[in-house]
């Protein structure tokens, strides 16, 4: 089993956070936040994954405590924020107006926006819907919420099903054969079955699949830890299939597009693991083309979490940026 701790070894030490809150937004849903650091520093915004993940501690370890302000909150339906899985106006923009009334919660201006995975999505999305409100860009695992990378980890064929066949095999044969064709439309009508045990083996197959082929060399005992976690099993697998039925309620080939149109000015660090299977290199690639003023950072040894060796050396190195 590999030594988790090394392969957390450059991340920052643990850290409280020196404020935390529930913010109340529209449609019922109230966020919980939390700022941690220097609260005078530099002001950054985590955009967590998922969607449905929720935030981790860990992750506030990516950025300097002394210089920098460093915010991160649960997205709706997920982690501390209420109600707890909740799919009620649970949308993209729904999540850009609500980093807006966050920021403005905390009387922030401009801020550095960072995220991984679909928080890299959700942090392009925002830095178009509001380019005054951003300082920079810092973001991994990048992901656009096209047909294409849903295939990569879903879909037969794809390079999840391949590296991982015998995963992949538990994954798509919990559904009917009529419905393998598209298994995203196929587990959201297990998560909707009436059958108990069937809908709490779907919940758990839907995360297990993603948990298991993010990294290069997996933590069993932190995947165990994980997995044993109801509410956070819940909450990553219904809100995730929820976005990715709508494709992330975006368009990613329009955002490809607008990005290199409108956020030319503002400075931009995107970090890959070469060998990520969640969201394969090439769309990392795609959007340093579609923003050659962005830095690219390849990590040749890693995939897809920050926790792989080489990739929070890179991310941490991409944030020193920020407090020059």
């Amino acid at each position: 089993m590999p030594d988790h701790s090394q392969a957390l070894r450059s991340l920052y030490p643990p850290l409280d956070p020196h404020e935390t809150g529930m913010l109340k937004v529209c449609g019922g849903h109230t966020l919980y936040y939390e700022c941690s650091g220097n609260f005078k520093g530099q002001p950054v915004l985590f955009l967590h994954g998922g969607p449905g993940t929720g935030s981790s501690p860990d992750t506030r370890r990516l950025f300097d405590p002394a210089h920098c302000n460093i915010i991160q909150y649960d997205q709706r339906g997920c982690g501390k924020s209420t109600p707890h899985g909740s799919l009620k106006d649970n949308t993209t923009p729904h999540l850009v107006d609500d980093m807006i009334k966050l920021l403005d919660q905390l009387d922030i201006d401009k801020v550095h926006i960072a995220g991984g995975s679909w928080g890299s999505t959700l942090a392009l999305a925002f830095a178009i819907a509001h380019p005054n409100r951003v300082r920079s860009i810092l973001i991994y695992g990048i992901f656009l919420c096209r047909t294409s990378e849903f295939k990569a980890l879903y879909f037969e064929g794809g390079v999840v099903s391949q590296i991982y066949p015998e995963m992949f095999a538990n994954f798509i044969e919990l559904l009917a054969p009529e419905d393998r064709a598209d298994p995203i439309k196929g587990y959201a009508k297990l998560f909707g079955s009436d059958n108990i045990e069937l809908r709490n083996k779907a919940l758990h197959m839907w995360t297990l699949l993603e948990q298991q082929a993010s990294r290069l060399m997996v933590d069993q005992k932190r995947l165990q830890t994980e997995m044993a976690n109801p509410d956070y099993v819940l909450s990553h697998s219904l809100i995730e299939n929820h976005y990715f039925q709508q494709n992330g309620f975006l368009d990613g080939d329009e955002l490809l597009v607008r990005v290199g149109q409108q956020l030319a000015d503002i400075p931009t660090h995107i970090v890959n693991g070469r060998y990520d299977l969640i969201c394969p290199m090439i769309t990392a690639y795609e959007l340093h083309k579609a923003m050659p003023h962005a830095v690219l950072t390849i990590v040749p040894n890693a995939g897809h979490s920050f926790r792989d060796p080489g990739m929070s050396d890179a991310i941490i190195r991409a944030s020193h940026e920020l407090h020059k």
